[in-house]
C-alpha cells in the first residue's frame, strides 16, 4: 500500500545491539510543566528518572505561558461552577469525570507550588484572582503578572535538579519511541531512540515512558508557540501504534501582537479580563451582539469574530484597546507584554494594540485514561501531548497548566509504581527501511509551504473542498519526505510535522459539523451525531478511525 504515513514504523533504520544503551526506570520526553511534575513525583517514589528535552530545558510552551492557573480559591466561587464552565467550553465532548478530578485537584496544586517557592501575585495579602474567557468567576492565579509559566517552570526545574535520582538530558532529540516487538499488535513501549549532537544515536531503555512533548503550534504560519513546537509527540505516538484523539481540535488564541515582519507575541487573555476591548480599524467594538460574555467569550467564538471582522474591513488585524487602564497600571500588571509592545513603539496607555488570532494549544493528543495510560503498554502521556478528555472541543482558558500538574503527578505515580519488566533488558530490536529512489525536495520550502497551507485551509475556518485539497498536497509531500532517512533534527521535525498535519487534516475533513474550535463553514451547525471523540491509530499499513 503506497501510503507515506503508514509505511514506516521508525524514521531510521537501526540495530539496537550496535547502539549505546542507557537504562532507567522512567523516561520522560519533554520538560514542560507536565514532564517536570511527572519527574518530581516519580523521583519522590524512588524511581530513577531521565528527562529529555530537544532544546534547552526552559524552552517549552509551559515556560511562555502568560495567563495563569485556574483554581477555585475564593469563597464566592465553588468547584461546581468551575466544572460547569469547563463543560460549557468543551461543547459536549468533555469527560465529566476527568473534569471533576482535575478541577478538584487544582487548589492543592497551587498550595504545593507555593510551598515550592512560587510567589503568586497577591493583593493585600490575599491571592490576586483574575478572570479570563469562558470563566464566570475570578479564579485565575498569576505569578509575576504575565510570567506565570516562567515562574512555575523555574521552580520545578530547581526541584527536579535537586533530586539525586533525576537526570536531565538537554538538546536530546527523541527520534522514535521504542517498542518490543518493534511493530504490530501487543507491542510494549520500552524506551526511545534518541539523538544528541555530542553523543549521536543512543537507546534509552525504560520500564515506563511518559510522553510530555505536545506542542504543535508551529504547524501553522501564525502561532504563539516557540520554534520547538513541531508536533513531535503526536507523530511519534502514532508511529508507535498509540491511539490519538481530537487532533482536529487546535485552539487559536484570539489576541497575538501583530507587527508586520515580526515574530508573533501572545497578548494574554488576562488583558481582556482586566477590561481590554476588541475593536476594528474604525473603532467599532467587535464582540457587541456576538456573545453574552462579550470580550470574555470562549476563545473559539472570539477568534472567529475577529477573523470575520478582518475580512469585512479588509484588514490584517484588529485592535485591543486598553488605554482606559493607563500606562502605569498596565505596565505593573503586564510587565512582559508592556515591554514587548514598547519594543515596537506601541504605548498601551496611548495606543490600541494591533492583534489577530494565532495557533495556540493542541487539545488533541495521545488518548489516555485517568492515570495517563495510552493504548500502548508501557507508554503514558500528559500535558499537551495527551488527550485526557478535560478540554472537549475547546479548552477553557488557564485550565491547561492545571491539567499538566494534575496529570503530570498521576503519570509520575503510575510510572514509578510499575515495577520490573523483563522486556527492559530485551537483547535485540532491529528495523530496516527500504532505500528511497525518489528525488529529495527542499525541506525548508516544504516546512514554509506546509505552515502556510494549514493556516489558510485548516485554520480557524475550514471547508470540505479545501481540506480535501490540503490532504492531497500533504500526501504528495509525504511520498517524497517520509520515504527518506535524515540524520538531523530538522529532517525529523519535517517528517513529524507532515505526519501530524496528515492526521489533523484527515480528522477535520471527517468531522462534518461545527463544534468548539473546529469550525466548518460548509457545516456551520453542531450535529448531535458528532458529540464524540475521533480516535485514530495505525495498524500495519492501515489507518483505523473510530
Amino acid at each position: 500500500m503506497d501510503h507515506p504515513y503508514l509505511q514506516r514504523r521508525y524514521l531510521l533504520s537501526f540495530e539496537s545491539r550496535r547502539l549505546p544503551h542507557i537504562f532507567t526506570d522512567v523516561l520522560i520526553v519533554g520538560g514542560g510543566v507536565a514532564g517536570l511534575r511527572a519527574a518530581i513525583e516519580a523521583a519522590n517514589a524512588g524511581a530513577q528518572v531521565i528527562v529529555t528535552t530537544k532544546a534547552r530545558l526552559a524552552e517549552s510552551n509551559s515556560y511562555y505561558a502568560q495567563g495563569g492557573l485556574a483554581a477555585v480559591l475564593d469563597a464566592a466561587d465553588d468547584i461546581e461552577r468551575h466544572v460547569a464552565d469547563t463543560l460549557a467550553a468543551g461543547a459536549g465532548t468533555s469527560d465529566e469525570a476527568v473534569v471533576r478530578h482535575v478541577i478538584a485537584g487544582a487548589p492543592a496544586c497551587v498550595r504545593e507550588l507555593a510551598d515550592w517557592g512560587v510567589r503568586f501575585d497577591r493583593e493585600g495579602g490575599d491571592l490576586s484572582l483574575g478572570r479570563e474567557g469562558g470563566h464566570t468567576a475570578n479564579r485565575i492565579i498569576h505569578a509575576n503578572g504575565d510570567a506565570t509559566g516562567k515562574a512555575l517552570v523555574e521552580a520545578m526545574i530547581e526541584r527536579a535538579r535537586a533530586a539525586a535520582n533525576v537526570k536531565i538530558f538537554e538538546e536530546c532529540f527523541v527520534v522514535d519511541l521504542l517498542t518490543d516487538p518493534p511493530a504490530g499488535g501487543g507491542a510494549v513501549c520500552v524506551g526511545a531512540i534518541t539523538f544528541h549532537p555530542r553523543y549521536g544515536l543512543q537507546i534509552i531503555r525504560a520500564r515506563r515512558t511518559i510522553l510530555a512533548a505536545g506542542g504543535a503550534g508551529v504547524l501553522w504560519r501564525e502561532t504563539t508557540n516557540p520554534s520547538i513546537a513541531t508536533a513531535d509527540g503526536i507523530a511519534m505516538a502514532f508511529r508507535a501504534g498509540a491511539a490519538v484523539a481530537d487532533v482536529e481540535m487546535m485552539q487559536f488564541h484570539p489576541t497575538v501582537l501583530y507587527v508586520a515582519g515580526a515574530t508573533r507575541s501572545l497578548i494574554s487573555e488576562a488583558v481582556r479580563g482586566e477590561g481590554g476591548i476588541l475593536v476594528d480599524r474604525h473603532g467599532k467594538r467587535i464582540m457587541d451582539g456576538v456573545h453574552a460574555m462579550g470580550d470574555l467569550a470562549p476563545r473559539d467564538v472570539v477568534s472567529r469574530a475577529i477573523l470575520e471582522r478582518m475580512v469585512e474591513t479588509g484588514s490584517t488585524h484588529v485592535f485591543l484597546d486598553v488605554r482606559h487602564l493607563g500606562a502605569e497600571a498596565f505596565a505593573k500588571r503586564f510587565p512582559q507584554i508592556d515591554r514587548r509592545c514598547r519594543e515596537f513603539g506601541i504605548d498601551p496607555g496611548r495606543d490600541a494594540i494591533p492583534v489577530h488570532p494565532a495557533a495556540h494549544y493542541m487539545i488533541g493528543g495521545a488518548k489516555v485514561d485517568m492515570n495517563g495510560q495510552t493504548s500502548v503498554a508501557g507508554l503514558l502521556a500528559c500535558g499537551e501531548a495527551a488527550c485526557t478528555g478535560l478540554h472537549g472541543a475547546n479548552r477553557l482558558a488557564s485550565n491547561s497548566l492545571t491539567e499538566a500538574l494534575v496529570f503530570g503527578r498521576r503519570c509520575g505515580q503510575a510510572a514509578a509504581a510499575a515495577g520490573d519488566d523483563d522486556r527492559l533488558a530485551a537483547a535485540k530490536i532491529d528495523w530496516t527501511n527500504p532505500r528511497s529512489e525518489r528525488t529529495q525536495l527542499d525541506l525548508a520550502d516544504i516546512r514554509n509551504s506546509l505552515r502556510s497551507i494549514l493556516w489558510r485551509n485548516v485554520g480557524i475556518a475550514r471547508r470540505g473542498e479545501r481540506l480535501a485539497e490540503t490532504l492531497e498536497i500533504i500526501q504528495f509531500w509525504g511520498r517524497y519526505v517520509l520515504d527518506k532517512e535524515f540524520f538531523d533534527p530538522a529532517g525529523w521535525e519535517i517528517q513529524n510535522m507532515l505526519t501530524s498535519a496528515y492526521l489533523l487534516t484527515e480528522a477535520a475533513l471527517r468531522r462534518t459539523e461545527t463544534r468548539g474550535v473546529h469550525y466548518r463553514s460548509d457545516f456551520p451547525d453542531t450535529d448531535p451525531v458528532w458529540a464524540r471523540h475521533q480516535v485514530m491509530r495505525r495498524t500495519e499499513y492501515q489507518l483505523v478511525v473510530e
